[in-house]
């Protein structure tokens, strides 16, 4: 039936539900990757997985998809039902990530409208022999190999019932979110998954594929089956669970003769409905016609005389239609009140940047409003105006906050794919590394995650490859054989510190600044012993910058730290190095939480106005002069409660005119980043304010300490400080 109906409506759908599961099937292998074999559970969700993608990929006619899906099933179908020892357990993990990688690289190019033109026989070639491998190495001699798992083709199922003594029966109802699209599809879906157990199989409505409408009639009314088996309850249950499109599973047993009435669940001593599945789709069409013609007449007779209804014999699991009010759906009689539940929709992430960038436009709009120039005539009555001021901006502030949600997502998939990274790498180097993840559940802006995704990348590969030494390196060194990366996610202050740790070697300080003298680096008037560790590792993030004598596949061509620098300063961000030669190396992302909008101090030194974040602000202070340390080299200091910090001038340090000099015309912020602190002498404060970060236009050189820049109520810029950076 695959070919008599439009897949365009469901490519989408398909997309979303096939990526979704292959994020589930990476997940869990990479998860056991370093076990012994995979546990019965892994094993049958790897199975219903596949099973799943090869029926949806073919009613979607992605052949090569359902072939090399169907494959893998096949493995892990042998897998379930033989348990074979002696399985290759690392072998087996990468065939099945080559299926996973093979059949993501075909969902990306149908989501960018290329060809489907991947060639899937090189790995079925490769499936088959691994099959064949575990087969004879596996299986003991005198037990029979299960049956074949045969594909059949997608189509309507009308199988002939072959009733013995094994055989069940059961009428099942499935209950579909109201919120599922296209319910009807994931009525086939079902159908297909029960194909390979079934006997004898009979569903309602008959034509979810051919008639549209059919999805509504299946939101509204459930969809019924009838099935005939030699299969418990729990079995059936594995192949029909509930998930994010199935809200419940109703499966009751019953005997041959109430499977015979079909769908009529009625009087008992009425005559019994056999169901025909002997004959074609017409004739049972034509019949259908008849009947109906017959059964009108009958009806017409039967009124004519006085009838005392009887009450009906209910089986458990008959499905008994409410009677329809008018303008309301129909209700089973056994459903009850459900509480609310969370419901989902899938939106276009352009539209929600698109509504974040009218929502920043909102937020200076209102700043427009409340602070303009008009509203300070003296003597003017303004206490309507304000209180109706304040609900606008309490509106403004949570509609932030629920974008805001919205556009949050969790680092975790991210962190996934970096542990494939590791696998992948350190299988080809020949290294055994583990692979820990730390705060993955942490949520940042998608836009952000998009941002970062490639850097992290390139920072992993090269703890990796330059980080971890080898085998023999490190038994050598007293250390463990197995080496270690780590990866981590924190929020501190409106950032997200992202962490990348190995238990390498760590970095070679003199072979840099070799290599960094040799490339003219470095000033020829100053000692190497003058420049400070975290200035000599900086140099790994220049361009064509590389300490490998060799060029491999992972890392020798001086491309790579450039870029991740490059990627993270557009959103904002820095990258920071530690090593401790011996002992591994430390690399920190520190990128903002979100690109949109922040709360923040505006401030003003000379004629320049500022916006700090009021994250970082832990105290405003009015001092006076004889607080202040002065330094012969110049710097200074300030003394609080017995506690000294460094003092920056802001007026001094940009070289800005008109400014304050004197400390006690000012006001010091005291600011504090990762435990460290320092105070910053500004002219005077203006006020606190939302702020819609923009970023800093690209024709500007990249100047320290600041982060962007953003437009005040009065239509004047203010650039925004970066009070990390401040502090370096």
């Amino acid at each position: 039936m695959a070919e008599e109906f439009s897949t365009d409506g469901m490519l989408d759908m398909y997309l979303f539900e096939n990526g979704q599961l292959l994020e589930q099937l990476q997940e869990t292998v990479l998860e056991q990757k370093d076990a012994d074999c995979f546990d019965e559970d892994s094993i049958n969700e790897i199975f219903r997985t596949m099973h799943t993608i090869k029926g949806s990929s073919g009613i979607m006619m992605f052949d090569d998809i359902t072939a090399v899906s169907h494959k893998l099933e096949d493995v892990f179908y042998y897998l379930r039902e033989s348990h074979p020892e002696h399985v290759p357990h690392l072998e087996l993990v990468e065939h099945v990530l080559e299926v996973e990688d093979f059949i993501s690289n075909e969902m990306e190019k149908i989501r960018n409208g290329d060809p489907v033109d991947g060639d899937s026989s090189e790995i079925i070639a490769g499936l088959d022999k691994f099959l064949e491998m575990i087969k004879n190495g596996g299986a003991e001699e005198g037990i029979e190999p299960p049956p074949e798992n045969v594909h059949e083709e997608p189509k309507q199922f009308y199988i002939a019932p072959v009733a013995t003594s094994a055989s069940r029966f059961y009428r099942i109802y499935i209950t579909f979110f109201q919120e599922t699209e296209m319910a009807n599809v994931h009525a086939y879906k079902t159908v297909y998954a029960l194909k390979e157990i079934a006997e004898d199989l009979l569903y309602s409505p008959e034509d979810i594929i051919s008639d549209e409408a059919s999805a509504q009639i299946i939101l509204e009314d459930g969809f019924k089956i009838l099935l005939q088996a030699q299969c418990s309850e729990e079995e059936i249950r594995k192949i029909i669970g509930v998930g994010y499109d199935i809200e419940k599973v109703d499966i009751y047993e019953c005997k041959a003769e109430e499977f015979l009435l079909g769908f009529d669940f009625g009087e008992q001593d009425e005559p019994i409905a056999v169901i025909d599945l002997d004959s074609s789709v017409e004739e049972i069409e034509s019949k259908a016609e008849k009947d109906t013609k017959t059964d009108t007449k009958t009806e017409e007779a039967a009124s004519e005389k006085p009838k005392t209804p009887a009450k009906p014999k209910m089986a458990p699991g008959d499905f008994v239609i409410k009677s329809k009010e008018p303008g309301k759906a129909k209700k089973l009689a056994k459903d009850r009140n459900k509480g609310e539940k969370a419901t989902f929709i899938s939106v276009n992430v352009k539209k929600m940047d698109q509504l974040m960038d009218l929502i920043g436009e909102l937020v200076i709009s209102e700043s427009v409003v409340l602070q303009n120039p008009d509203l300070k005539v003296p003597g003017l009555n303004l206490d309507r105006f304000n209180k109706a001021a304040a609900q606008l901006s309490k509106i403004s502030t949570d509609l932030q906050d629920v974008i805001m949600s919205m556009r949050m997502v969790s680092l975790s998939n991210t962190f996934q794919k970096m542990n494939r990274i590791v696998f992948d790498v350190s299988r080809k180097l020949g290294k055994d590394i583990e692979f820990e993840m730390i705060g993955e559940q942490t949520e940042v802006d998608k836009n952000i995650i998009e941002k970062i995704s490639d850097p992290l990348m390139h920072i992993v590969r090269n703890s990796v490859d330059h980080g971890i030494e080898g085998k023999e390196e490190r038994i050598e060194s007293g250390k463990s054989p197995k080496g270690k990366v780590t990866l981590s996610a924190k929020t501190e202050a409106g950032k997200v510190w992202i962490s990348v740790e190995d238990d390498g070697a760590g970095l070679d300080r003199e072979k840099i600044l070799k290599k960094a003298r040799k490339q003219g680096l470095l000033d020829d008037n100053k000692p190497d012993e003058a420049y400070a560790d975290k200035e000599v590792y900086q140099f790994i993030t220049l361009p064509g910058f590389s300490t490998n004598e060799e060029v491999t596949e992972y890392s020798g061509r001086g491309v790579g730290m450039d870029v991740v620098v490059q990627n993270i300063q557009s959103i904002g961000g820095t990258l920071d190095i530690e090593s401790t030669p011996g002992f591994g190396s430390i690399m920190s992302l520190k990128i903002p939480l979100t690109l949109a909008i922040i709360d923040g101090i505006v401030l003003e030194t000379g004629k320049s106005s500022f916006v700090l974040e009021t994250g970082v602000i832990k105290e405003f202070v009015r001092v006076k002069e004889d607080m202040m340390i002065y330094e012969p080299n110049g710097d200074e200091y300030i003394m609080i409660r017995g506690e000294a910090y460094p003092v920056l001038r802001l007026g001094r340090w940009y070289g800005l005119e008109e400014y304050r000099e004197s400390v006690e015309d000012g006001v010091m912020l005291i600011l504090e980043v990762e435990q460290q602190r320092v105070c910053l002498l500004v002219d005077k404060l203006i006020g606190e304010q939302e702020i819609v970060v923009k970023p800093i236009p690209s024709y500007i050189k990249k100047v320290k300490g600041l982060s962007g820049c953003t437009q005040l109520g009065d239509g004047s810029i203010a650039l925004i400080l970066d009070a990390a950076g401040l502090m370096e």
